[in-house]
Formats: C-alpha cells, structure tokens, sequence
C-alpha cells in the first residue's frame, strides 16, 4: 500500500519584515534543510484558522521582526502497513532533516494502485514480452567466438 503525507512544519523566521517575506524565507529554509536528500517533498503554505470563528489567516504570525510560518511538507511512502506506518516514517524521514522543527501529520490518504493494474494490463494487451526482445537482439549480435576469430 501507498501512502500520502501531509506533514505541518513551525519554520522559525528571523528579521523579516513581513508576512509574505516570511512565507518565501521560510520556504527557502525548509527547502535547503531537505534538500539534496529529500527533494522530492513538496512544500507548500499552510493554512491556519482562528480556533474562535474558524476564519481563514495568513500562514505566517510576525511581531517584532521574527516569524513563525506554518508549512506544509507532502510526501509519498510507498509499501507500507497502513496509514499510522505512513505516517511515522514520513515524520521520520522530515524529522531527521529538520531537528529541533516542531511536526504534525495533518493528512493521511491512501493512494489507489489502480495506476500498476492498468500499466500491466495495457503491457498484456499489447504482447510485449521481454524473451522475444532477447532473441531477437541475439541474432544482431555477433558471438563473443565471432569476433575473435575476425581480429
């Protein structure tokens, strides 16, 4: 089975002097803490809301010049239990990378296989077998014997 994960990260901003800016530093950040391991984690804003009224606000929370930016990290694990194995090594994998970065799953979805089912159905469909494609390369290819006997 395969997971997604969605991970939310506390990134930490310091001198900035607005939202917007420590949205795009904080993005910066996360990326140079994941990469080159972990580039294939997608990174994006977080969505924050007023636990009061459950109005939607900005990713970023600014006073006096520091920042915390809530951000979302997904990433796919693949052949897994279900979805609390998932969700561990997800937060393994991103925690490893950004020590001392509080985490929360915020999303677990399983994703459908169907994808595998109908890649090898359609290589059914076709007839592409892989033993015809050997013998035939066998006949371009001159013997190893061959050869040796031409030098």
């Amino acid at each position: 089975m395969d997971c997604r994960v969605v991970v939310e990260a506390a990134i930490p901003v310091y001198d900035v002097g607005s939202a917007d800016e420590a949205v795009r530093i904080a993005i910066s950040k996360t990326g140079d803490m994941l990469n080159p391991d972990l580039n294939y984690v997608e990174i994006s804003m977080g969505m924050r809301s007023c636990p009061h009224c459950n109005e939607e606000m900005e990713p970023a929370f600014v006073a006096a010049d520091e920042a915390l930016v809530a951000l979302e990290l997904e990433m796919t694990v693949f052949n897994v239990e279900d979805e609390e194995h998932a969700s561990r090594i997800a937060r393994k994998e991103i925690g490893q990378r950004m020590q001392k970065i509080p985490l929360d799953i915020v999303e677990v979805e399983t994703i459908d296989s169907e994808e595998d089912d109908t890649a090898d159905e359609t290589e059914e469909e076709t007839g592409t077998d892989e033993s015809a494609d050997e013998t035939d390369d066998d006949d371009l290819l001159p013997e190893f014997q061959d050869l040796m006997e031409e030098g």
